[in-house]
């Protein structure tokens, strides 16, 4: 065996898949990859078939086949699945699959978040899912909206179920947002600079970062619901200072940008997949990628686009609307592109062209009417009708489900070698494209005749009749298109494998040659379009003549390069396979459905399975290597691992911080806006704890902090668990000097919902103290099991991070809840 031989069967062995029951402790985003993919195409299935039996209900007036119960609870978690399911997880998972030989790395840096996440949304979304058959399902619409979904007048545990079934949804697509930015950021091939990053790289990552600002708005509103469902804080009550409203603008935050977060990466696909069909380099590359950005940005000015007709003041919805219309230009920027690209080139008629050629007649049709329903006077007459029904399925389904399988048809091949029928793809698109329109076109008219949305049946003398027929069948049409590609995806994937090759001629790296290890060897890149550019790379990885062409350390490795050079940097560990995340995901899952049950003992026990799962992970991953400086190949040397600033770890730990920032801004809001609808602040009978204990709380946390700063002063000494456990001290003594002081001045959270607003900050603040209640003793631990060293300090550099935000976030929460009364005064 020739060395070369010899360092590829290293390679193979330490990236080597499990098989059999063995293979669920995979975390190699390859198998992750296509686990998320599978699952989130069945969720796609499952939400359509339920899709269907709306359908069946509403082909005829007064129809018996669903009661008014049965039909809400099925209309909810069509809507719920399809965005929560399926519409964001099949975005991530495709992402997750693609992104690392994109980049040229050998996987994302993170690989065991990314199976954490899948099995906590797999695991979480098919217990969610099975409520319908117990009669527990969530029936007050996909969007939730209180008082009807307030226990009086939603008093089961339907609604719980909602609302603790969609936060570990939420954990889970944030926490793949994390690996997603972290990875494209620092994992690129070397020479790949932010320039020369493929535009489905920017894509997601403008995905990430929305997906970071965004989310914790509906993390924040769940919470709040569910706190006044459970302890009667009655956040949206109107009797006791509440506000239904105040649910709107926290879900719609959350849910237009939402919007974005679907059609960016399948916009990002389309400007991967277009070049390559066409032949030809992508007409205005820099004006896609300024016009994502741009799209991301016009996005958070939006949430109110939903509001309309809620009763906000003239200039909020003047701003809105022309936000709304305004967000129409970059996207139309990106239509040109590619139209101009097609144009260019020389195009063939195959499953992938059809499918992006229905994506852009239906998408633009759905941002036509979205236009007009940007138009405030319109949106009045039609808001809940079932022409928004048809604008917004013909923006999701248009702007994503369309794109997707065309990314289905074009990178299947790279599971097993085998394209799927061409044949066959001309009859799924015919049935698709033809039963999509023939479905939800007539429901622009259904609605303009006055047909309201959320309802179960009609009479039978309001000229609805034939128009919901035929938007019958053509659901039908496009369900038969969706299980004949089923059918012949199962048929191709169960062909023997094949090799790979590049069958479309593509100039992107995820066709080079592969194997569980990623690349043979990691390139070097130098252009926009490498496999074009340079035909000779093909060869030159498979024979192992770049970076990494063999195993450095004896562990699973990749290169972590500079954010926007692409130099390489150090060569990043990463972790094996495991089942820890596994382990971590389900006791997520259980903890959350166990208590919507109200199996509370249950429930505990398995949050504190996860959380020690997830600090076995830690405490495994956090080692230094005994290798100082290793070849990578072109006569460089880089270290093994880096600390600090330098770390993608440490990136990692800011970008979450900034998840919990956003989420206690979310409070924060809650509670301003509560404040705001009052005459008298504090309300009547309600007082805050004196000045001088919220300048002792605000003290102890100061000095916690000095104290954990002096300990990362102090690694490598005796000092540093005990300075850690002193500062644990002292945020437990300002958490008692809160509670203390918020009882002793009377305050109850069910009175009013200004001191339900003062309750939640209050609480928030206590999560972070439980949280460093947990991380301190593992931080001492590791100090004295000599694990934490200047090479081997992740552990301290992100534990410290995240004290001195639960620092800053309790003085910002005291001053809030003191400085807004006397700004009203």
């Amino acid at each position: 065996m020739t060395a070369r031989d010899d360092d590829l069967a290293r390679l193979e062995d330490v990236w080597s898949t499990r098989r059999g029951w063995r293979f669920l402790s995979s975390v190699n985003n390859t198998n992750i990859g296509l686990l998320y993919i599978g699952t989130a195409l069945l969720f796609f299935i499952l939400a359509g078939v339920l899709g269907l039996l709306m359908r069946v209900q509403l082909a005829v007036p007064d129809n018996g086949f669903l009661g008014a119960e049965t039909y809400n609870q099925v209309f909810t978690m069509h809507g719920s699945v399809m965005m929560f399911l399926f519409a964001i997880p099949i975005v991530e998972a495709i992402a997750v699959y693609l992104l690392p030989n994109m980049l040229g790395a050998r996987d994302l840096p993170f690989p065991r978040l990314s199976a954490y996440a899948f099995w906590a949304y797999a695991i979480g979304g098919l217990a969610f899912f099975c409520t319908l058959f117990a009669g527990l399902a969530p029936d007050g619409g996909w969007f939730m909206y209180p008082p009807l979904t307030g226990l009086k007048y939603s008093p089961g545990l339907n609604a719980d179920f909602w609302l603790l079934g969609i936060g570990f949804i939420e954990i889970s697509a944030i926490a793949g947002a994390i690996e997603l930015i972290v990875g494209i950021l620092f994992t690129r091939a070397p020479g790949m600079t932010l320039g020369r990053m493929p535009v489905y790289a920017w894509a997601m990552l403008v995905v990430g970062v929305m997906i970071v600002f965004a989310f914790p708005a509906v993390i924040a509103g769940t919470a709040l619901l569910e706190l006044e469902r459970a302890f009667d804080w009655p956040f949206f009550i109107a009797d006791r200072g509440g506000d239904p409203l105040l649910w709107q603008h926290l879900f719609w935050f959350f849910g237009h940008p939402e919007v974005y977060i679907i059609f960016l990466p399948a916009a990002g696909m389309v400007s991967t997949i277009v070049p390559t069909l066409a032949g030809t380099p992508l007409v205005a590359r820099r004006a896609i990628i300024a016009a994502l950005v741009g799209v991301g940005v016009f996005s958070f000015g939006l949430w109110a686009h939903h509001m309309f007709t809620a009763g906000l003041g003239t200039l909020e919805m003047g701003f809105v609307s022309a936000a709304s219309m305004a967000v129409a230009v970059p996207t139309a920027i990106q239509v040109f592109a590619w139209i101009a690209t097609l144009w260019k080139g020389k195009v063939e008629a195959n499953a992938p062209t059809l499918f992006l050629l229905g994506f852009m007649a239906i998408f633009v049709l759905g941002g036509l009417t979205g236009v007009m329903v940007a138009v405030i006077p319109f949106d009045w007459q039609v808001h809940d009708t079932y022409f928004v029904v048809a604008h917004f399925h013909y923006v999701l389904i248009g702007g994503m489900v369309f794109p997707v399988f065309a990314a289905l048809y074009y990178w299947l091949p790279l599971v097993n070698g085998n394209r799927l029928s061409e044949g066959l793809a001309r009859w799924v698109f015919g049935l698709m494209f033809v039963g999509f329109n023939v479905a939800f076109f007539p429901m622009h008219v259904t609605g303009l005749l006055g047909m309201p949305r959320r309802v179960y049946t009609y009479a039978a003398d309001l000229g609805w009749n034939g128009l919901n027929m035929l938007s019958t069948v053509g659901a039908f049409t496009f369900a038969l298109g969706v299980a004949l590609f089923a059918w012949d995806a199962w048929r191709s994937l169960r062909r023997p494998e094949r090799p790979v090759g590049n069958p479309w001629n593509a100039p992107t790296l995820e066709w080079l040659p592969s194997g569980d290890y990623g690349n043979r060897s990691i390139p070097r890149i130098d252009s926009i379009d490498p496999l074009w550019d340079r035909p000779e790379l093909v060869r030159e990885v498979e024979e192992g003549g770049h970076y990494l062409p063999r195993t450095a350390t004896g562990a699973r490795e990749t290169i972590a390069t500079s954010p926007v050079a692409a130099a390489p940097r150090y060569v990043l560990i990463l972790p094996g396979d495991s089942w820890l995340p596994l382990i971590a995901a389900a006791g997520t899952a259980a903890f959350f459905l166990l208590l919507t049950v109200k199996l509370h003992v249950l429930a505990w026990i398995c949050g504190v399975a996860a959380i020690a799962a997830v600090l076995g992970w830690m405490w495994q991953a956090d080692r230094a290597s005994t290798v100082a400086d290793v070849d990578i190949g072109h006569g460089e040397s880089i270290p093994v691992g880096a600390t600090g600033t330098a770390s993608h770890a440490w990136w990692a730990a800011i970008v979450m911080l900034v998840v919990d920032l956003s989420i206690f801004a979310c409070f924060a809001f809650a509670y301003v806006h509560v404040t705001m609808r009052l005459t008298v602040c504090p309300p009547p009978g309600a007082t805050l704890p004196s000045q001088d204990l919220a300048l002792t709380s605000a003290g102890l946390l100061v000095l916690g902090s000095l104290l954990v700063w002096f300990a990362t002063l102090a690694v490598g000494t005796r000092r540093l668990p005990w300075l850690v456990l002193a500062a644990l001290g002292c945020v437990l003594a300002s958490c008692a000097v809160d509670v203390g002081g918020l009882l002793d001045a009377g305050l109850d959270p069910t009175a009013t919902a200004w001191g339900a607003g003062v309750a939640a900050l209050a609480s928030y603040q206590g999560l972070h103290v439980v949280t460093l209640a947990v991380l301190a003793p593992y931080l001492a631990a590791r100090a004295w099991c000599g694990l934490l060293g200047e090479r081997s300090r992740a552990a301290l550099d992100t534990i410290a991070l995240v004290w001195h935000m639960t620092t800053l976030q309790g003085i910002a929460g005291m001053l809030v809840v003191r400085l807004v009364p006397l700004l009203m005064a």
